[in-house]
């Protein structure tokens, strides 16, 4: 994504459609003036006053005609989103008016804004960094409030500060060096090498926290992807209506009545959920159920969970038995269904059987059980860091995360250089490259294909 940040954009800044009130969003040297030729205020003196709201109308300077009666706001630089002179239009939100508005503004000098060009602009200003350019998306995007407060955290500059910090734990790794290798005539002792390895490894083992901190995030992101299996008839599809509380699949007493892969959203506990129904999972009895299976086990093995629905009513079998094989390297929770009909299995004999201590009695008819099968998926997504505090988690996501991994890779060949005693010079080279590695996180040293990328990602008028 090209743009000479020196040309004043313009773009519809709200969501296209029907609405309240839409915004036509200006920035660059000339938005004032723009302003000043298609804006007429009902009262007061025609002179824009930075950061004051002003009532008037918006007139197409060639005929003469009113298009809108608007709010316009003007705020002078550098105290705005961008660091440029902004103006935004408060019009009122239907599709043709905010259009017509922007024709005139395009007319009378701007041009059309690329997308996420507005925050490249506060990206290249120096206003934030690229990890908080992104938090900007992030906080777009966000399904869910536990995705929206990582966002948030991210805007703040909670990455950034991490970055930081170990950009300046390996700039106090390099100076002894440096000056060793600078200034041979001074009697500078060489570094210890130990010293330098300890710095070395404390800094890989911030890379390992923040490199594990990207999984959790991706599950408040993008949520968690459940897998609800079993065989036919057991009360897979009953058992997502029940956790959806709507009628989503079709539902009868004909074993294999689900034949396709139905995925459905549901927000548990600040948690996205992903819930999947597929195809029992047996022998296929034709080619529309063999295509079912095999679309249900693709999906099977990208869940990060799986729901094993079991009948309680009926002795388990081999298929139950079969089934269990397929997902036992699985993380699981066991769901024993059907508990309103005569019980045939023993909870506590088939949890230990089946080495699975997460077991859930329920009723898909009914509901009965259902509220503590729900708590029991969000704690097994997030096994191991349900007591962390509130701004405890560093919000990572999968960019940062492989540059994270690039600068560690560096990291354990300089550490194995240290073991062979590779000269010090050679150490130095690689320490200053992942500098600029991490450098990308921020943008101090990302790629310009790299920016046009990630911004392109944005809509048109952020």
């Amino acid at each position: 994504m090209r743009g000479d940040e020196s040309d004043t954009i313009a773009a519809i800044a709200t969501p296209y459609g029907e609405g309240g009130i839409g915004i036509v969003r200006i920035s660059g040297p000339e938005a004032k003036k723009i302003a000043e030729k298609i804006f007429r205020p009902r009262r007061g003196a025609a002179t824009l006053v930075t950061h004051h709201i002003r009532y008037g109308e918006i007139v197409d300077p060639q005929e003469g005609v009113v298009l809108d009666e608007v709010l316009l706001t003007f705020m002078a630089a550098p105290k705005t989103y961008t660091r440029q002179d902004i103006v935004e239009i408060n019009c009122h939100g239907g599709f043709w008016d905010l259009q017509r508005v922007l024709e005139v503004v395009l007319r009378e000098g701007a041009r059309a804004a690329l997308p996420g060009e507005f925050t490249k602009r506060a990206f290249l200003s120096g206003r934030i960094d690229l990890a908080q350019a992104e938090a900007v998306l992030d906080i777009i995007q966000a399904k869910t409030e536990e995705g929206l407060r990582l966002a948030e955290e991210q805007l703040r500059g909670g990455l950034s500060k991490e970055v930081t910090g170990l950009r300046e734990e390996l700039l106090t790794i390099l100076a002894p060096i440096e000056a060793y290798l600078d200034f041979p005539d001074e009697d500078i002792d060489s570094p210890p090498t130990d010293e330098v390895g300890g710095a070395l490894r404390r800094a890989v083992a911030t890379l390992e926290r923040l490199i594990g901190a990207y999984e959790e995030g991706e599950l408040y992101r993008d949520g968690v992807r459940v897998a609800i299996v079993g065989k036919a008839n057991v009360g897979k599809s009953s058992l997502l209506n029940q956790l959806l509380g709507r009628g989503r699949a079709i539902v009868t007493t004909i074993p294999g009545t689900t034949t396709d892969v139905l995925e459905e959203t549901v927000n548990l506990s600040g948690l996205l959920v992903r819930l999947i129904d597929m195809a029992g999972l047996r022998e296929p009895r034709n080619e529309v159920e063999r295509e079912g299976v095999r679309l249900a086990r693709g999906k099977l093995s990208e869940a990060h969970l799986v729901i094993f629905v079991v009948d309680r009513s009926n002795p388990l079998d081999d298929q139950d038995r079969n089934i269990f094989q397929e997902i036992r390297e699985k993380r699981k929770l066991l769901a024993l269904n059907k508990i309103d009909l005569p019980q045939c299995l023993v909870t506590e004999a088939l949890s230990k059987e089946m080495g699975v201590r997460d077991v859930y009695c329920i009723s898909a008819l009914n509901g009965d059980g259902i509220e503590g099968l729900k708590r029991g998926i969000v704690e097994a997504a997030v096994t191991g860091r349900a007591h962390r505090k509130d701004g405890e988690l560093v919000p990572v996501n999968l960019r940062h995360k492989l540059v994270l991994e690039r600068v560690k890779g560096v990291f354990a060949e300089i550490l194995e250089g240290l073991r062979h005693e590779v000269p010090w010079d050679i150490a130095v080279i690689e320490i200053r490259r992942a500098l600029d590695i991490l450098g990308e996180i921020v943008g101090e040293t990302t790629p310009e294909e790299v920016l046009d990328i990630i911004f392109s990602r944005f809509c048109i008028g952020k």
